[in-house]
């Protein structure tokens, strides 16, 4: 189910960006081809169609985004377990064993200055 919904998503989302690039904020775009001849599907009825159709889209992402999140697989599959399984049970490999040098003194530290007293 979660598939189906994946694939509606990116179709509603491929038709949303066909609808805004067909927009034009200047009255252009698709609606100034419809002006001239039929005016009953005229410039406004186009724009506000565009928009609608817009804010529509927008809805039904939002929604099948919401709805796909109810269908997200979460349980762990066997060959999952298997190998975390495998992992916890390793014993860890051993470090590298390097000679370690005997620690040498730090120099001594000089006592601060202090002042004399008048």
């Amino acid at each position: 189910m979660y598939t189906v919904i994946a694939i509606l998503i990116v179709i509603a989302s491929v038709i949303l960006t066909c609808v805004v690039l067909v927009q034009n904020s200047k009255g252009g775009g698709l609606a100034a081809n419809f002006a001239a001849g039929n005016q009953t599907f005229g410039v406004r009825q186009t724009a506000d169609f565009l928009e609608k159709a817009t804010w529509t889209l927008a809805i039904i992402i939002i929604v099948l985004c919401i709805a796909a999140t109810a269908f997200v697989s979460t349980k762990v599959d066997e060959n999952n377990s298997a190998l975390i399984e495998k992992i916890e049970n390793t014993a860890p490999v051993a470090q590298p064993q390097f000679p370690v040098e005997p620690a040498t003194e730090a120099p001594a530290q000089e006592a601060p200055a202090t002042e004399p007293a008048n």
